[in-house]
């Protein structure tokens, strides 16, 4: 998670400030803290390790256990991680808490979409809405849940929407020409293009696009457009997007798409009910950790 510090260092600094005030003053120095995170709600863990990592950069020398790895389903009253250390255990606890309860909401929402999913070709997909420099680890928490990740950004693959093919002007030969550019510029990226209509996907279909994103189409068009694009390019990925609701997802995956793109796994995630409780403990007592 060593990866991550330089977040985490954000987060601790904009909580931490100047310092803890509170435990400053209230508690005597010197004591030894136990904490226990626990779930006070069943779930999907995700953000473990980064709860880890918080602790031992904000409370040196703490020990701490984690008791589950991400991906982990739980029952309400599960602990999750065990941990030994100064009273910076509680300067620590709260920064700790944010990530895992925001993580493990969006593992979770993601474990809900998968298991929506009925027909096994198909899987559901993140999205880039996703909050300021949490991108990664939100992506790792969708695929904690059984989630698949999109491209990570706008440089680890092509996606032509609606307003870059308005900028040709809908031309197909200069959609031909910058297809093939691009492919000699990045011969190694993925090429997917959004179509809003059965006629933009006849037309594209010549072109010989990676991946085609069926947007905001009604279901009895993304039936026929499915039909066209495997009857005419078989390796051809298929996309859906646009709105995907969970009750939809069932119905949506037995069209035979290969991916249905679901943005409010991550941007509507919420938050899960995990909490951290300290008991101070004697000094001399030997740790179990």
């Amino acid at each position: 998670m060593e990866e991550f510090d330089a977040l985490i260092r954000t987060a601790l600094k904009e909580d931490i400030g100047r310092g803890d005030v509170t435990t400053g003053i209230f508690i005597p120095k010197g004591l030894r803290f136990e904490g226990v995170m626990f779930a006070k709600a069943p779930g999907v863990l995700a953000g473990g390790a980064v709860a880890r990592r918080i602790f031992e950069l904000a409370a040196p020398g703490a020990r701490v256990r984690l008791l589950m790895k991400d991906g982990k389903r739980f029952k309400k009253g599960a602990a999750i991680l065990k941990v030994r250390g100064s009273a910076r255990l509680l300067t620590a606890e709260r920064t700790a808490l944010n990530f895992v309860q925001h993580l493990s909401g969006v593992a979770t929402r993601a474990a809900l979409f998968a298991g929506a999913i009925t027909n096994r070709r198909c899987k559901v997909y993140d999205t880039r809405k996703t909050i300021p420099g949490l991108r990664e680890l939100e992506k790792r928490a969708v695929k904690s849940g059984g989630g698949a990740s999109h491209r990570r950004g706008l440089y680890d693959a092509f996606l032509i929407k609606d307003n870059h093919i308005a900028a040709l002007g809908g031309d197909i030969e200069k959609l031909k020409n910058k297809l093939a550019c691009a492919r000699k510029a990045h011969p190694g990226l993925k090429i997917e293009i959004e179509a809003q209509d059965l006629r933009q996907v006849r037309a594209f279909l010549t072109l010989g696009f990676d991946i085609i994103m069926l947007d905001n189409m009604s279901r009895a068009d993304m039936k026929k457009a499915i039909g066209l694009i495997r009857a005419r390019r078989r390796k051809t990925e298929i996309e859906i997007s646009g709105g995907v609701k969970l009750e939809d997802l069932a119905g949506l995956s037995k069209l035979g798409a290969d991916r249905i793109s679901v943005g409010s796994m991550t941007n509507s995630a919420g938050t899960l009910d995990i909490a951290f409780d300290v008991r101070q403990i004697n000094k001399k007592s030997k740790s179990k950790n």
